[in-house]
């Protein structure tokens, strides 16, 4: 018996063709099987058996030591041939030949994965990001950087900045100096006092923040020249596992699409009970500038820091003047939550929406995917057509037992989507005349296992 494995190792090995074998015990038999793995979207085991050798039948247990992955590339161009049998009373050799392979195919020893890559995609030059982590007294800028440095991928140049206001206060700078050599620490220099109307110092908080923004990202941008983007995380945020894997993945979306503005890890409406935890991989356009952990460019930086606000510049940026009519890119699932309940506002927006926001556990690896779908020629068309080709339906029916995964629910002014908001659990206020997460004026989310679509008549324009 090891006479005959050994000659048949001997002709693999002299043959130029790419063969694969199968492991048989110490059978009195010999038996031989070849499984090919096809992946687009499913797998599928061929087996070949050649049975009755010597007039048994037996079947070959598979050695559970080694499993087979091929490349999905290779998937339409695999034609499997019965190559050769010979037989010599006693012996009995099944030699497979793979042919007519365009490309070379990788074998990998290893157990098959759940999920393929759909696309193959080419190999390209990663962005150059760097991590703005804005700090300020809060110790607990360790909670954060303890995530940071440990969802960071290693394979890619991305260093990590903490700029700390509040003058470096001394516990806060001890944790982030901790750190050693894995960030570089900058601290903002102006803690002159800010002249502010009487009537505006109850926000001189605001005013604080813009200024350290405004300061962090100049820094950022003049002292790493190489660095195209800054992903801006505020020192109290939690970010998911696939974080960074989401903004490496959208981040060429920026250069092909100048309608895009930023891409953010925020859902302003991820509470549990109106996203569909099932759509790790559900990613929208959104004319509401989110924040809390995104990302701009270089280019959109060069654009608004001759007129950075002096105060409130997340409201700034929402306005119709420096917004443009772009858009950003915003998850289903968040990939970014705020710990931080103290902060200038007083903790009350936190108690009532922030602290119920869902934090994606569910790692999906972006990167493997193709993303072209966001960019706006595809998505308006694709997006608009969905949502419009939805039956429409009221708000009575949402929670009857309908036969369909979806329902359009419309809305004839700003009131009415105020008042149908407020029954959905939803955000009801608008910033620059924009709801959160809308895009066209359309607010998608998931409640009583069904996607409902808020949406406005057919013709939308205009928020303001």
């Amino acid at each position: 018996m090891y006479k005959i494995i050994k000659n048949m190792m001997r002709r693999i090995k002299k043959s130029t063709t790419n063969f694969v074998t199968c492991k048989s015990g110490k059978l009195s038999y010999l038996y031989v099987c070849i499984i090919f793995f096809f992946v687009y979207g499913n797998y599928f085991l061929i087996g070949s058996f050649y049975n009755n050798i010597l007039n048994n039948k037996q079947e070959l247990t598979q050695s559970s030591s080694t499993k087979y992955a091929l490349s999905s590339k290779h998937a339409n161009f695999i034609n499997v041939h019965l190559h050769k049998i010979e037989t010599d009373k006693k012996e009995e050799e099944v030699i497979i030949t793979l042919s007519n392979i365009k490309e070379d195919i990788t074998i990998k020893n290893e157990t098959i994965e759940s999920k393929s890559k759909p696309v193959e995609k080419q190999l390209e030059k990663p962005p150059k990001i760097l991590v703005l982590v804005l700090a300020c007294n809060r110790p607990s800028v360790g909670r954060c950087l303890d995530k940071i440095f440990k969802y960071k991928p290693q394979d890619i140049e991305m260093p990590v900045v903490v700029s700390q206001d509040c003058g470096g206060e001394e516990q806060t700078a001890s944790v982030i100096k901790s750190y050693g050599e894995k960030l570089t620490h900058i601290i903002q220099p102006d803690t002159s006092e800010i002249h502010v109307k009487p009537q505006d110092h109850r926000f001189i908080g605001y005013y604080k923040i813009a200024r350290h923004y405004k300061w962090a990202l100049k820094t950022s941008f003049s002292r790493w020249p190489d660095v195209d983007s800054v992903l801006i995380v505020e020192d109290d945020l939690d970010i998911a596992p696939d974080f960074f894997d989401y903004f490496l993945a959208t981040r060429p979306l920026l250069d092909k699409d100048n309608s895009i503005f930023c891409i953010s890890a925020w859902n302003d409406i991820g509470k549990k009970d109106i996203i569909d935890p099932s759509a790790v991989d559900l990613l929208y356009r959104t004319d509401f500038f989110p924040g809390l952990g995104w990302l701009l460019t270089r280019n959109i930086w060069n654009e608004i820091q001759p007129k950075f606000p002096q105060s409130f510049w997340d409201d700034w940026i929402r306005e119709p003047e420096n917004r443009k009519g772009r858009a950003c890119i915003r998850p289903e699932i968040s990939r970014s939550k705020t710990f931080g309940r103290v902060g200038v506002s007083k903790g009350q927006f936190f108690d009532q929406h922030l602290q119920y926001i869902t934090l994606n556990n569910k790692p999906y690896p972006f990167r493997d995917y193709d993303l072209s779908h966001l960019l706006k020629e595809k998505y308006d068309e694709d997006f608009l057509d969905t949502v419009y080709g939805t039956r429409e339906h009221s708000i009575n029916d949402v929670g009857k037992q309908l036969n369909v995964e979806s329902i359009r629910v419309t809305y004839n002014s700003k009131d009415e989507l105020d008042m149908l908001a407020r029954k959905f659990g939803l955000l009801a206020d608008r910033k620059a005349g924009v709801p959160r997460t809308a895009y066209k004026g359309i607010l998608s989310f998931y409640k009583a296992n069904k996607r409902i679509y808020l949406a406005p008549r057919k013709g939308f324009n205009d928020y303001y």
